[in-house]
């Protein structure tokens, strides 16, 4: 195994001045609970995921005013915090196209995406997406199919839990649609590891506008650790909390890097008026993908 270089974000949370809220997602027609869905607080970089349950609670302070409810194959709401004690989402109606099955050979395959300058962070504040993207290039004709995504985790605890999006690219450049009809969840076990997960079941290739893959950590009770801290300068003791796993990112220059929380893509790009033709430093998730015939 490779040796990687860590560097961690942790969040120190303090939960005085904010109050629990609790509440459960449900689909609007069958009722049944809707697992994994982002709920981020409108206007406020926080928030968590529902459970598999569909429950979820989340700390919110005098301020909030709405939670923003994202999964994939419903619509997204917006919802008062007053109102969230059951709150409905409503499937998407997709427009089915039709299946062509191309006959797969799996006799070549070649990784794109590696990188050398790779270091670990923990973003635990809200739920976020984090992507990478990944063009078209004519040397692909010959393995247009995704076969796997690797991505290298490191997790302090067994069947640590986390969602991988596939998304193609819209006329803006920016993530459009999803390219699956459903939620990929994946899990890893404890220890740092390059995990490949199978494509092929999916069918896909890699569209000639290029594609994004995004990574998302599910803020849930089994992926959380807790650890109590002292604080030298207070004296007093402060909730260092981890959701595992963490994901190890490459530092590059990009001519712009997205994001998504609150509900919402944010793109990041150079601000400088003076040289606006200049890449930006990001961070960016340490996703390959391997492609086959």
């Amino acid at each position: 195994m490779k040796n990687y270089s860590f560097f961690v974000l942790l969040l120190l949370v303090s939960f005085s001045g904010l109050s629990q809220i609790k509440g459960v997602v449900k689909d609007s027609i069958t009722g049944m609970p809707i697992p994994y869905v982002t709920i981020s607080v409108e206007n406020e970089n926080f928030g968590t995921t529902s459970e598999e349950n569909g429950e979820f609670a989340i700390h919110v302070s005098g301020k909030s005013r709405n939670l923003v409810f994202s999964a994939l194959g419903f619509e997204r709401k917006t919802v008062g915090i007053s109102k969230i004690a059951e709150v409905k989402l409503k499937p998407t109606a997709f427009q089915l196209e039709e299946i062509v099955i191309l006959k797969r050979y799996e006799t070549r395959q070649k990784e794109i995406g590696r990188s050398e300058n790779q270091i670990q962070q923990a973003f635990d504040n809200a739920p976020r997406i984090d992507i990478k993207f990944f063009p078209y290039l004519p040397a692909y004709k010959k393995t247009k199919f995704l076969k796997q995504v690797g991505i290298v985790t490191d997790s302090k605890i067994d069947d640590a839990t986390f969602k991988i999006h596939i998304y193609s690219v819209d006329a803006n450049g920016y993530p459009g649609e999803e390219l699956l009809d459903k939620d990929f969840i994946v899990s890893v076990d404890k220890g740092v590891s390059k995990t490949k997960f199978n494509l092929m079941k999916f069918n896909l290739r890699i569209p000639k506008q290029g594609v994004f893959i995004g990574f998302e950590k599910l803020m849930i009770a089994k992926n959380k650790v807790e650890k109590t801290i002292a604080d030298p300068n207070t004296k007093g003791t402060q909730t260092q909390i981890t959701y595992y796993p963490m994901m190890l990112y490459d530092n590059v220059k990009r001519d712009f890097g997205f994001t998504f929380m609150n509900g919402k893509w944010i793109r990041t790009t150079n601000q400088d008026p003076d040289n606006p033709s200049d890449k930006i430093q990001i961070y960016e998730p340490a996703i390959t993908l391997i492609l086959t015939n």
